[in-house]
């Protein structure tokens, strides 16, 4: 999934601007038609807890958006919430999967 990630400051900012936001009780995420390849950026502030925190919650959420069928030529940018820390995989995934079905994220219809 390596290549497929937003990286640079820029790339966030445009998805912030110009795309669609849905927010849940967990997470938020941002999604901005895009040129090229479906590319995704996952974002977990201190607010959410130490770095252990973080990153663990990092790891699931990458975990999870590897395992859905999203749909190509898109950048999104799921964004934890501090209630994301004490939230199990299976919680994360539900939402995240709510979220990216009300934008219209995912291909083709009952999947999952």
């Amino acid at each position: 999934m390596k290549p497929h990630r937003l990286r640079s400051a820029r790339d966030f900012q445009r998805v912030y601007a110009e795309g669609a936001r849905k927010a849940g009780k967990l997470l938020v995420v941002y999604r901005c038609p895009a040129e090229g390849a479906l590319r995704v950026g996952v974002v977990v502030g201190r607010r959410v807890g130490k770095a252990v925190a973080r990153n663990r919650i990092r790891r699931r959420l990458r975990e999870i958006v590897r395992q859905l069928p999203l749909a190509g030529a898109q950048d999104l940018v799921v964004s934890a919430r501090p209630q994301a820390a004490g939230a199990s995989f299976w919680e994360l995934r539900e939402e995240l999967w709510g979220l990216l079905q009300e934008l219209g994220a995912l291909r083709g219809e009952g999947v999952g």
